[in-house]
């Protein structure tokens, strides 16, 4: 039998991570219009003055917060401190790292992996408790569909956001009985900076990789002509909706995967058949590797 959720019947308070543009500022404005409370954050508010005054003439606040720093929960503690009971958590910052998969520095790995999988993690862990006692919120996580099915030269992060991906997973079960929701979101390519996000690997390209599909994505991603065929406004319309339960979300309030895009209903496919052909070609070994009766 699935969960069943409720979501306190009054404004919610959102924090939003990444809100300097994309998918987190859309959702920021649609938050906002709709009479919520938002706390929206990025790396460097100075740098985006005028969507900071446009966020705090609405009422909400504007807060400095990279998730790469590991005090970056202190965010959360006080705020909660202050009275400012975080209803809705959403990891949103992110960016893209490209390179042949043996070529990433160690410096690289650990920076694509901090800013996509521990950041969000050390905020999850600091806004759970909180919410346990509430009885009541809800995490989004946004994903990608790097981590069903990354294309060649995004190993790094494709596998940053499958480990996203699993602990989300785990978690939307462990804090279901607390009526706290986990939702995954999973995006195709929209019409985001993502290609101002895109940072490729220092080390030169071996040679053996010159031309190569890798190569060729190394370099359409740098090239500032990437453009994804998903209307980013649409899909946080789909976000909102699924997270306080109105029009596509209404009845939907325990589902806890969200796939946005055509592009990535392609791959979901990729993946159903990759695993149906290794059942169709294994699955008499898989089933017959059980332990004997004694």
């Amino acid at each position: 039998m699935a969960a069943t959720f409720t979501t306190p019947n009054r404004p919610l308070t959102w924090l939003i991570t990444g809100c300097s543009s994309g998918l987190g500022l859309s959702l920021a404005r649609l938050v906002q219009s709709k009479g919520h409370n938002l706390i929206a954050t990025s790396r460097n508010p100075a740098r985006t003055p005028d969507l900071v005054a446009e966020v705090e003439k609405a009422g909400g606040k504007w807060l400095a917060l990279d998730v790469d720093d590991k005090d970056s929960a202190k965010v959360i503690e006080n705020l909660e401190a202050g009275g400012q009971e975080i209803d809705v958590l959403v990891n949103n910052a992110g960016y893209s790292l490209h390179a042949p998969a043996e070529s990433f520095t160690e410096e690289e790995i650990r920076a694509q992996t901090e800013t996509v999988y521990f950041g969000p993690y050390r905020l999850i862990r600091a806004v759970l408790p909180h919410m346990r006692k509430r009885r009541s919120g809800v995490i989004v996580n946004m994903s990608s569909g790097a981590a069903l099915e990354g294309r060649e030269s995004m190993g790094i992060y494709a596998a940053a956001k499958a480990a996203l991906d699993g602990l989300s997973r785990v978690m939307a079960k462990e804090v279901a009985p607390f009526n706290i929701r986990v939702l995954t979101v999973q995006l195709g390519t929209f019409n985001t900076n993502m290609g101002n996000a895109t940072i490729l690997g220092k080390n030169p390209l071996p040679e053996d990789y010159k031309g190569s599909i890798a190569d060729q994505m190394m370099q359409f991603m740098a090239s500032g002509k990437f453009q994804g065929n998903g209307d980013k406004d649409k899909a946080v319309k789909a976000v909102y909706e699924v997270v306080v339960g109105e029009g596509v979300g209404a009845g939907r309030e325990a589902e806890r995967l969200l796939p946005l895009g055509r592009d990535l209903a392609a791959r979901i496919k990729t993946v159903q058949d990759y695993y149906a052909h290794a059942i169709e070609v294994f699955g008499d070994i898989c089933n017959n590797v059980y332990r004997d009766a004694n």
